[in-house]
């Protein structure tokens, strides 16, 4: 338990009133009676032994911490101050003005069940102290004032004690539902981190591979039809593998979106569009920026840019990584489930928001059924997965479908909340 500061202070008040008072009896014991009297000397002798032996009973005997039984050492010594007293109070009435500074500094830390009979014990030695001095009439005060003090001093001192065991309570509360929160949210960080992963990995490798399962079913439909177009799809095949391993790693070293990491979003956003789904952004085919058509790879995609090149705000880049997840799940969805043959990205740059629509005009289907085990199965982490992105960057993502009319998925993201430097296209 750490040392409180506040009751340094008070221990060290009550040692200094001690030790004035301890001088102020001196001080009466040499300026009353005779100089040459020999019980003054016995008691001045007393009295510096009795100082003496409180001064270093504070490093020989050091009192226990709160909530802690005191050490024999210093039951001893404070046995020993207190028979010292009783001596000096049968031969100098004065050691009385040590009691009160006596009482805390010796017992304000020992248990109840001793403090208080030490206490009343102290209070009794001053009352027969002052009766056996009285020279007048009889005063009430000579009893009913010692007795009120101590009892005074007795409640302070218990009150005390039962105060400071219930802030030690409480703090030990406080200690422990501090920790278990903290334990709650690590274990929440956990929980958000694996999801997070989870959702990382899917889009890296699950969105690749689906791809190279459809290009490898095209060659080997056309393999013996159309070699050249075969090994076209073979080579953009081990295009996207080769795209897939560089994602990997780098998502082993920072997790940042390698797309982002050598263009900008515009740029990765357009070599989406292109043939072979983005997965060679930047040079070859995938650089143009017209529909890219993909016989084999499912539907032709178009990119478009709605805005001038400043009109957007600042753009954090967890932002532009969620839109940029965001698109690829919704294309793969487009690619593998809704059956269409145009799919059009369009990212929309506003001075406050930015936002990216993936329209296509497939199947469709139902928003208010969500699909079925084996559906699910097969979507992987899907919608839910582009929800928590979204929501992860400040954002919302919206879905408009019906059976038969297409689909439109739409993540809008604020860009005034997000406070980051602003973006070059």
């Amino acid at each position: 338990m750490r040392p409180d500061p506040d009751a340094r202070w008070l221990t060290a008040a009550l040692h200094v009133a001690f030790l004035l008072l301890l001088g102020g009896a001196i001080a009466r014991l040499l300026t009353h009676g005779s100089v040459d009297d020999g019980r003054k000397a016995l008691t001045l002798v007393l009295f510096l032994a009795f100082g003496a032996i409180y001064l270093l009973g504070l490093w020989w005997a050091p009192a226990p911490r709160y909530g802690e039984r005191p050490a024999t050492r210093h039951l001893l010594w404070l046995s020993v101050v207190f028979a010292v007293w009783v001596v000096l109070l049968a031969l100098e009435p004065s050691a009385t003005w040590c009691t009160m500074p006596l009482l805390f500094t010796g017992l304000h830390r020992l248990p109840v069940r001793l403090a208080v009979p030490l206490a009343a014990v102290l209070v009794a030695l001053v009352v027969i102290s002052e009766l056996r001095v009285l020279t007048g009439p009889f005063n009430p005060n000579l009893v009913l004032a010692p007795v009120a003090l101590g009892t005074v001093a007795t409640a302070v001192l218990v009150d005390s004690r039962q105060l400071a065991a219930r802030q030690r309570l409480l703090i030990d509360d406080l200690v422990r539902a501090r920790g278990e929160l903290a334990a709650t949210e690590r274990r929440a960080g956990i929980l958000a981190e694996r999801q997070r992963l989870s959702t990382e990995i899917h889009d890296i490798l699950a969105q690749s591979l689906s791809s190279q399962r459809m290009l490898l079913q095209a060659a080997d439909r056309r393999w013996h039809t159309s070699p050249d177009t075969a090994h076209g799809h073979v080579r953009e095949a081990a295009a996207a593998a080769e795209r897939a391993l560089a994602e990997v790693r780098r998502f082993v070293r920072d997790l940042t979106p390698l797309d982002l990491a050598e263009n900008t979003l515009v740029q990765a956003l357009r070599a989406l569009a292109a043939p072979g789904g983005g997965r060679q952004p930047g040079s070859g085919p995938g650089a143009g920026p017209g529909p890219g058509l993909g016989p084999a790879g499912g539907p032709a995609v178009e990119f478009r840019l709605d805005g001038t090149p400043d009109a957007p705000g600042p753009v954090p880049g967890p932002v532009e990584a969620a839109l940029l997840r965001v698109t690829q799940q919704a294309l793969a969805n487009v690619r593998e489930h809704a059956d269409a043959t145009r799919a059009v990205v369009t990212l929309t740059c506003l001075e406050d928001r930015i936002t990216v629509d993936i329209a296509d005009d497939g199947r469709g289907f139902d928003t208010r059924r969500p699909p079925g085990p084996g559906r699910a199965a097969t979507r992987g982490h899907g919608l839910s997965g582009m929800a928590m992105r979204a929501q992860q960057a400040g954002g919302t993502l919206a879905v408009e479908s019906a059976p038969g009319d297409g689909t439109v998925v739409t993540m809008s993201v604020p860009l005034a909340e997000n406070g980051a430097g602003r973006q070059a296209w």
